[in-house]
């Protein structure tokens, strides 16, 4: 069996675990659907965000905060080794509010995160701004804003440059790339895993479940929870326009381009990734609200993504005990966790010490959570 690796997946989760696992000098396969698979690498607005990460689970929002240290190293490295810009800004970020009720439960939300964990405590920087306040951060802001939390450790990409880039790094690296090859079985062996796809079978000594929704069907046959749902997200973009120093929000976000990315809408409609006219002009009304001046920008697109949601919202990070060798990764942080994922989160994998690093985020809290509702 020559293959170190075989990574089920090949979106930002998949490729960025195989370029953590390339460098360290393993032998990687990573088996890709086809070009009209669900894939949230490719619909998601680039944030790399800190903010309103881990209630409920400090231990997020602790590698959250961690992976925004790795990512100006990660970006420079990736830049360095293709050549391509990422457009990745690391100036600070501001999640807005619109009325008081808003910014109390947010401010809320921040100080009990804080409370929980000494770490974020002394590390995690934030402040509630008022809509004065903001003006130098978001030239322009409209006064149905009442106001917003600024970080300075939050950022953004551009997450096709993103995939882009892990695409050509590990390729340079010597990944072995299967685009079209559909998983329909995977089989524990005894001395590691088959695959068997639309285009022949593939083994590996051992397995990485990253196939995001595709994970709920193929997590059984691995021991693995896979408990995952789709989340869908709408998105509208502008047109091109000046570029002003502005911060991104969750809300909207000007790219390097000009465009503005308008989102942040959270939809339970199982696999139905279409758009709708209620939520764009929903869209549309908030991004006026926010800047009024986008009020004649003209729409030029518009699309609608699945996010791989898991029942707590936080990321899902597994090792089989039923078939040890096999991990399963779920996360809707692809993006800000880029960073982490291919730094400490590959190597633990390579050391085989996921289950013991990690032991929070295994899906073995859902299972406690239905015997504990």
């Amino acid at each position: 069996m020559q293959q170190d690796f075989l990574i089920i997946g090949g979106g930002v989760v998949g490729m960025a675990v195989a370029y953590g696992l390339l460098r360290a000098g393993c032998r990687v396969t990573v088996l890709d659907g086809s070009d009209d698979s669900l894939r949230a690498s490719r619909g998601n607005a680039g944030l790399t965000w800190v903010q309103g990460k881990g209630a409920g689970m400090p231990a997020y929002a602790e590698l959250s905060f961690e992976a925004s240290l790795a990512w100006p190293e990660f970006v420079a490295e990736l830049e360095e080794r293709t050549g391509l810009d990422l457009e990745y800004e690391h100036r600070g970020g501001v999640d807005l509010c619109f009325n008081q009720e808003e910014a109390e439960a947010r401010q809320r939300e921040y100080s009990a995160i804080q409370s929980t964990s000494p770490y974020l405590a002394r590390q995690f920087r934030w402040q509630y701004l008022d809509r004065t306040s903001l003006a130098s951060y978001l030239p322009g802001l409209g006064e149905g804003v009442h106001g917003g939390t600024w970080s300075p450790h939050d950022g953004h990409c551009n997450p096709l440059y993103l995939l882009r880039a892990l695409f050509s790094a590990n390729l340079g690296l010597g990944l072995d790339y299967r685009p079209g090859c559909e998983v329909h079985l995977l089989t524990p062996l005894m001395n590691g895993f088959r695959a068997a796809t639309t285009h022949g079978t593939y083994e590996a000594e051992r397995l990485i479940l990253a196939a995001g929704l595709g994970s709920a069907a193929l997590a059984p046959m691995l021991g693995l929870s896979g408990a995952v749902r789709p989340v869908r997200g709408q998105v509208l973009v502008t047109e091109r326009l000046q570029k002003i120093a502005q911060l991104p929000t969750p809300q909207i976000r000007q790219t390097a381009s000009g465009a503005y990315l308008i989102g942040d809408i959270q939809e339970e409609v199982g696999f139905d990734r279409g758009v709708t006219l209620p939520i764009m002009q929903q869209l549309a009304d908030r991004a006026v609200r926010i800047f009024p001046f986008l009020a004649h920008a003209r729409l030029v697109r518009s699309w609608g993504a699945l996010r791989v949601m898991t029942p707590d919202g936080h990321p899902l990070y597994e090792a089989s005990r039923q078939y040890p060798g096999a991990y399963g990764l779920s996360s809707h942080s692809g993006i800000s966790l880029a960073a982490f994922h291919a730094g400490r989160l590959a190597e633990s994998i390579l050391q085989d010490s996921l289950s013991h690093e990690y032991a929070k985020f295994s899906g073995a809290r859902f299972s406690r959570s239905a015997l504990n509702p």
